[in-house]
């Protein structure tokens, strides 16, 4: 009934595309790593909400702090103090950048980094990279198209894409090619500077570094999206993990907890334009209360670093668990990525995966197959690979999702 419902009154049932691919579940509820749907039927959750939920569903120290903000109001369009703290510690997490703004949504403040991009800079041209997500607007979704990019969706304008180029992540070659033949074009290189959206793809050695100087010697605004990676892989996201600064970084999804909120942290002098009115940004929700008091106790979770070192934990063994088990039943399954979010497929047997483009090997078809034997054993994992681990997953936990994952795995490998 449900179902039906929603399909009547939502576009396709869902309100986000990401969730066509199913299965598709209607959630009631959830609490720490675990769900409940509508008919009562309980999920460990490997998902977390596509990422955001890195201290589990509704944390019970968030949520109170959340709600005592609120009673104060949410939205004033003025500065209030909140918004000062939580910039400020922001700033001090990541110790890197110098000034910030907030935003509603990472897909946003993409926008904006590439406005202040081109603007400092005078050039027109942006370079990403295939398979690295960035929003679902129309200047930044694409396809590659040699080292150009082409529409993603029906709908969508080329002309929109006109001034973006793509290459593959992780080939120091083919970055080092398109730079010295268009340099002085590119106002920014935008990346994940982990492939956590698909693939869990580390950087190579020495690639981030490579090009970082790169983009110091040419001019070239670097501009991680942190939006996955950002208060996950560490407090100070994969700047700290890797040791390279960006010029402008863009965060969401863990530093509010579950709460929607995103920033964009960098450079002061790249922040002039913004400062002065120059460079438009703009939101009538920008800095609202609740998303500032979860991002205050989401920090105030994660600054001992308990949290990380809990969630490594967790992580690998589940890791090395899923490994064993997979082989067991005979399924040659890869993993690969890190403790906090890894990757799962049908990989050829041999090194990792490296390159974006490798993923199409992988069998993905069959990655879905088994995902959807999974979450009808009660692990809720996305279809595409990749797992996420939360503060709220104990060893008990894994143990249990180990019991349902041998189930799941069993029940795969009988049926072919």
């Amino acid at each position: 009934m449900l179902q039906h419902r929603a399909r009547q009154a939502l576009a396709g049932g869902v309100s986000s595309n990401v969730r066509l691919l199913g299965p598709h579940l209607i959630i009631e509820r959830a609490s720490g790593c675990r769900m409940w749907d509508a008919d009562g039927h309980e999920y460990l959750d490997y998902l977390l909400g596509q990422g955001p939920n890195f201290l589990g569903h509704a944390p019970p120290r968030v949520v109170e702090k959340v709600l005592a903000a609120q009673r104060d109001g949410i939205t004033f369009a003025a500065t209030h103090p909140r918004e000062i703290e939580a910039a400020e510690r922001v700033l001090a997490a990541l110790g890197w950048a110098e000034t910030m703004r907030f935003g509603s949504s990472s897909s946003e403040m993409v926008q904006a980094a590439v406005r202040i991009a081109r603007a400092v800079t005078g050039r027109r041209c942006v370079l990403r990279f295939e398979g690295h997500y960035h929003g679902w607007l129309d200047n930044i979704l694409a396809r590659r198209e040699g080292t150009g990019a082409g529409p993603a969706s029906e709908g969508q304008l080329a002309s929109a894409l006109a001034d973006v180029l793509m290459i593959e992540w992780n080939d120091a070659a083919a970055f080092g090619h398109v730079v010295a033949e268009r340099g002085d074009e590119i106002a920014a290189v935008i990346m994940e500077p982990v492939m956590l959206n698909a693939g869990a793809i580390e950087p190579g050695p020495g690639y981030l570094q490579a090009v970082r100087e790169a983009c110091r010697q040419r001019g070239i605004v670097l501009i991680f999206d942190e939006t996955i990676t950002g208060f996950r892989v560490a407090l100070g996201g994969a700047a700290e993990r890797y040791g390279v600064a960006p010029d402008l970084a863009v965060y969401g999804k863990a530093m509010a907890a579950g709460w929607p909120c995103a920033a964009l942290a960098g450079r002061r002098d790249l922040f002039a334009g913004v400062a002065s009115g120059a460079v438009t940004h703009a939101g009538t929700f920008n800095g609202n209360t609740i998303a500032t008091a979860a991002v205050l106790a989401s920090l105030d979770e994660l600054a001992s670093g308990e949290v990380y070192r809990q969630v490594d934990d967790v992580g690998t063994a589940l890791m090395g668990s899923i490994r064993s088990c997979a082989a067991a039943h005979g399924l040659g399954l890869h993993l690969q990525g890190l403790p906090m979010a890894f990757h799962a497929s049908f990989a050829r047997p041999g090194p990792p995966v490296t390159r974006p483009q490798e993923l199409a090997a992988t069998d993905p078809g069959r990655y879905e197959r088994l995902a959807d034997t999974l979450v009808g054993h009660g692990v809720w994992v996305a279809r595409r690979g990749i797992w996420y681990v939360s503060a709220a997953h104990t060893p008990a936990d894994a143990a249990e999702t180990l019991g349902r994952v041998d189930a799941a795995f069993g029940e795969f490998s009988r049926a072919g």
